[in-house]
């Protein structure tokens, strides 16, 4: 399979990347070492390069109600300079993939028109835009590859919002978690897509820019003292603050209410919306599992499939796993029965052949004050 490179490339490499392939790219895994950079981003500052990512525009008339048909979030709740996170579904209510969908508001070519930026999982890159586009089609929006050849950087902690606020010289107090701006940053020759989002429980943002001014930013963050992040990092911060990995703890034979996803889904709204029957049904069946929480005792980890024991049966597998650098204990996400799910049960998961004592508890395991 042929690898795909992001204008990053050989820049993480010069800062110590060691690289491995993912959803056909070739990505850093870690740079200084994982718990370095997973302690920088809950401390100060760190750097990921998520260009593997897909950005897609859909501008036309009235985007919102054609993409409402996609998802089960209504999309009316968000206005321009807003995002909100949802989830693509399928007839059975299974999750394709979830997203992050930005209002840009008006068109600056035409006020008649809007425009919406949706951003993508890298695996999911060429189906999901394969599937938004068959179920547009007959529409004017046009759905048009907004990244391209660009960056797409994280840029997260602590630390993360002051900085950008002393690059670029704008005041950020008022940007909202979910909210989003242009921001011209000294030395780039474009203004900067910021959205204040992020996939690691701390603040910060995700800039959008294209390939130079990235190349530039990565080398001028770098000299700022900004840790470069791997894939490493990236999964144990996401997964301490309890977010989500498609392909792990969701799928396409997952419901968002067996994912714990539940909030995502409007039913209350009057739009119809593909999966929106099936889930009905699983409103009026009750779900069959439940994504939950787990600390195991001991230092062993529960990786992806591992069995999740109870009185002697399996009852549920993990979905994601890893040791936590914040907690200093292992965590993971399992899929169980509702009757186990409840906090305070006590399980085993199956490592190696051994039983390793678990609890179900809350989620997320860290939040940040």
């Amino acid at each position: 399979m042929d690898q795909n490179f992001t204008p990053l490339h050989d820049l993480c490499i010069a800062a110590g990347g060691r690289m491995v392939s993912f959803a056909g790219w070739e990505m850093p895994v870690q740079f200084s070492g994982l718990m370095a950079e997973h302690k920088a981003v809950r401390s100060e500052s760190g750097m990921f390069d998520i260009s593997h990512m897909g950005v897609l525009r859909i501008e036309g008339a009235n985007p919102k109600d054609a993409l409402q048909h996609l998802v089960p979030s209504d999309l009316h709740r968000i206005g321009p300079g807003q995002a909100c996170y949802s989830v693509l579904l399928n007839e059975q209510g299974g999750i394709i993939d979830d997203l992050i969908i930005y209002d840009l508001g008006p068109s600056l070519l035409d006020a008649s028109h809007e425009t919406l930026l949706v951003v993508i999982n890298a695996a999911c890159a060429e189906t999901d835009t394969a599937w938004i586009r068959q179920h547009l089609e007959g529409t004017d929006l046009q759905v048009l590859d907004e990244k391209e050849d660009g960056v797409l950087l994280a840029l997260q902690g602590p630390k993360a919002i002051g900085l950008l606020e002393r690059l670029s010289g704008s005041d950020l107090s008022e940007l909202p978690r979910f909210g989003h701006c242009s921001l011209n940053i000294q030395g780039l020759t474009a203004p900067v897509f910021t959205a204040r989002t992020g996939y690691t429980g701390e603040d910060g943002v995700e800039l959008l820019l294209k390939a130079d001014d990235g190349r530039k930013l990565w080398q001028q963050l770098i000299e700022e003292g900004v840790t470069p992040c791997g894939l490493g990092a990236r999964d144990t911060l996401r997964l301490e603050a309890a977010m989500h990995l498609y392909g792990q703890d969701m799928d396409a034979a997952t419901t968002p209410f067996e994912a714990g996803l539940g909030w995502l889904v409007h039913l209350e709204m009057p739009a119809t919306f593909i999966g929106r029957k099936a889930l009905e049904q699983a409103v009026e069946q009750g779900p069959s599992k439940r994504l939950v929480g787990l600390k195991l005792q001991g230092r062993s980890i529960a990786r992806h499939d591992y069995p999740v024991i109870h009185n002697g049966s399996t009852v549920g597998v993990i979905t994601s796993g890893s040791w936590s650098p914040t907690l200093e204990e292992p965590i993971a996400l399992a899929s169980l029965p509702p009757v186990l799910a409840k906090l305070g049960t006590e399980l085993s998961v199956e490592i190696r052949g051994q039983l390793q004592p678990a609890t179900v508890v809350k989620r997320p395991f860290y939040r940040r004050s």
